[in-house]
């Protein structure tokens, strides 16, 4: 989105926050050049799909927006803007949200009436557009790029953060959200083959019990982190971990932080998710085990490798992929997706005019 505010206005309609004796609002600021929106409603508000979608009705009134794409990252969206007249609609499909934990009842069907509605649909993974290829004429795979120059910044970064400072060496870390996705097992297993190992893990516990977290000395839980300080954190580990478990909320991800950590210069080990093996452990950039003794060995490997040669590895690969090429690539696709609606319309008007 900040490379395509570069050339268009971006108002990124997040979902509502919740608040005591609040009048529905919207709460709007910048982020850079995207302009970021939130819709402030009252706690316990019975209409709020409604009030949504009248408070969206009035930023287009206001910020005067005539011509306009709707980009969706959630089919759950649709709810309050399918009135919407777009000149072209995107439907970014990061993942298969149906199949996480607590996903919405009505999920299923407001995905398939956005793939019917969607002029353009992009995938977050090769895994994700190959099980959906066939739902859709216009449909593109789209793995994830990497801010390469943000994270590589860890390879030259030689303090800890304090909280991370305190803890012993070897590290092996993780950062992202934790959640069904991740193999505790795992993670315990690990933590109770290595007791020297020290296993680092950064962001925010979601939709899964903290008490299930497995507790022992040697792993260490230090919460959210922005984006801007996990490179300050990724510097410290002598190994990056990709411990996910493999089930149907796994089954089609395709984890951004992969090219994150080879960017960072950290040696990868991850469990055998599709989107990781094609390509990155095909060509030899991450380690892949499943089981706790694999696992350990791919990470003993991994700390024993020589960096220079895979440094230079993963430096070759990472140049064919960023956020500016990637922008580039969809923002032909959605010209021409907009072409085609103009089209569509322009001729309608005709035929309806010859009909009269």
């Amino acid at each position: 989105m900040t490379r395509c505010a570069k050339e268009r206005r971006v108002f990124f309609f997040e979902e509502p926050e919740y608040a005591a004796h609040v009048t529905p609002h919207l709460q709007i600021r910048s982020a850079g050049d995207v302009t970021l929106v939130v819709p402030r409603l009252p706690e316990g508000c019975a209409d709020a799909t409604q009030q949504q979608r009248l408070l969206l009705d009035d930023l287009i009134q206001r910020a005067r927006i005539r011509d306009y794409v709707l980009w969706y990252y959630t089919p759950m969206a649709l709810a309050f803007t399918r009135h919407l007249a777009p000149s072209a609609t995107i439907y970014d499909c990061m993942d298969e949200l149906s199949a996480f934990k607590n996903a919405p009842a009505d999920l299923r069907a407001l995905d398939a009436d956005l793939m019917r509605r969607a002029s353009l649909v992009l995938t977050g993974g090769q895994s994700l557009f190959e099980s959906r290829q066939h739902l859709h004429h216009n449909i593109h795979a789209f793995p994830s790029s990497v801010d390469t120059e943000h994270f590589a910044q860890a390879r030259r970064i030689h303090t800890d953060p304090p909280d991370q400072a305190r803890i012993g060496r070897p590290r092996l870390g993780f950062f992202g959200v934790i959640d069904e996705r991740m193999d505790l097992e795992l993670l315990e297993g690990v933590a109770d083959t290595r007791p020297d190992w020290q296993l680092v893990i950064v962001g925010p516990v979601v939709k899964i019990d903290p008490a299930t977290l497995p507790q022992r000395p040697n792993i260490h839980y230090l919460g959210s982190k922005t984006y801007d300080e996990l490179p300050h954190y990724v510097a410290g580990w002598d190994v990056a971990l990709l411990p996910f478990a493999r089930n149907e909320a796994t089954q089609f991800i395709s984890p951004t932080k992969t090219p994150e950590y080879m960017a960072a210069g950290r040696p990868v080990v991850s469990t055998s998710i599709r989107d990781v093996v094609r390509p990155y452990g095909q060509q030899g950039l991450v380690r892949i085990a499943d089981d706790v003794p694999s696992f350990v060995g791919a990470c003993e490997a991994a700390m024993q490798e020589d960096s220079a040669t895979r440094l230079i590895q993963a430096d070759a690969f990472l140049r064919q992929t960023s956020w500016d090429g990637t922008w580039s690539r969809i923002r032909v696709l959605l010209d021409a997706a907009s072409r085609r609606r103009s089209i569509s319309r322009a001729t309608a008007a005709g035929i309806g005019a010859a009909a009269v």
